[in-house]
């Protein structure tokens, strides 16, 4: 008798034992939920374009490098699809979505519907409008649009604007028209530059700026001192008809995102300059971003933007002006763009 209450004695204490470590695995399961791999979705505008390719594959690399899984979606262009891709997006059980919204407007209902599946929204170089956006990360955009103005500026003080702005639907395509109005308009108002065109080019599509600067150019007879373009695929459609004219290379023309045609027409002195935005440290901060916001950590604002319902906290990074003189200096530096790619070595 006295064997079997030892016995029970013994059970007893094996079984508060194995109860004491359950609570210990429990804690320990706790803090692992803590530090979840967390699933990003990635919604992107338009993979077609060389900047968002890039964008992509340095964000993918760094998110999974921090230990989260990366789903990627491209709606070509097309800001109804780019919705629809981002309810299935939700559907997968991501924790957090990742959106270079096409359209920013169209974009708003997302983040109501990411909000009711406790998902959360991260606006990426291209603000969503009218919403409840978690955060936003982008570079200086008026900033933008200051540097293009000013370079173009320095370049033809006087004479004939043509300003060939973004797509509509970017508020980005806005964000750099204002800067580029903060150092035109003085010069507007002293007689100096007379702006002879203003128009937005459809999804940014270079074949849509072609046929926007050989209008222009019929109009004017040919008269334009000067274009300011909003980016490198919109100038490098301007460039294309100012070439059939022979006026590549005459007419001092803008851009942005360093692209490699773009940085080769630099070279080629077609093309005036380009902004550098380092996608790079875009990209991994970014990555960084959605992770804290899926573990619900805090993180780091240095601003705030405001996007017609909130001031949207927010990371903007210095954009970079890039002329001949500086390729080697930023962008090959950078290993953003390759030396022998830009001067055929």
């Amino acid at each position: 008798m006295k064997k079997i209450f030892l016995l029970l004695g013994l059970f007893t204490l094996f079984l508060v034992s194995c109860g004491g470590n359950g609570g210990g695995d429990s804690k320990a399961g706790t803090d692992g939920a803590k530090k979840k791999k967390i699933k990003i979705g990635m919604s992107i505008d338009d993979l077609r374009l060389e900047r968002w390719q890039k964008d992509r594959d340095l964000f993918k690399k760094m998110a999974e490098s921090l230990g989260a899984e990366v789903v990627v979606i491209s709606a070509n262009g097309d800001s109804q699809k780019q919705l629809t891709d981002s309810e299935n997006l939700l559907s997968q059980g991501i924790d957090v979505l990742v959106v270079i919204p096409n359209n920013g407007q169209v974009m708003a209902p997302i983040v109501d519907q990411a909000h009711k599946a406790g998902v959360k929204v991260l606006a990426y170089d291209r603000l969503i409008t009218d919403s409840d956006v978690d955060f936003y990360i982008s570079f200086d955009n008026v900033k933008v649009g200051e540097l293009q103005a000013q370079t173009i500026v320095e370049k033809a003080p006087k004479g004939n604007y043509f300003l060939m702005g973004g797509s509509p639907t970017d508020n980005n395509a806005r964000m750099f028209r204002e800067g580029q109005m903060k150092v035109l308009k003085p010069l507007i108002d002293k007689g100096d530059i007379k702006v002879v065109g203003d128009q937005w080019v459809k999804d940014w599509l270079p074949e849509e700026a072609l046929k926007i600067m050989e209008n222009a150019l019929t109009a004017n007879h040919n008269d334009i001192t000067a274009v300011v373009a909003s980016n490198d695929s919109t100038a490098g459609g301007a460039i294309q008809a100012l070439n059939a004219q022979g006026l590549a290379g005459k007419v001092p023309i803008s851009g942005q995102d360093a692209d490699l045609a773009a940085i080769k027409r630099i070279v080629a002195g077609t093309q005036t300059m380009t902004v550098y935005k380092p996608i790079k440290t875009l990209a991994e901060k970014a990555a960084e971003i959605a992770i804290k916001l899926g573990n619900g950590e805090t993180i780091e604002s240095n601003g705030e933007v405001n996007n017609g319902k909130i001031n949207v906290k927010s990371y903007l990074l210095d954009p970079i002006s890039v002329t001949n003189e500086n390729i080697k200096e930023t962008v090959i530096k950078d290993g953003f763009q390759s030396e022998s790619d830009v001067y055929g070595k």
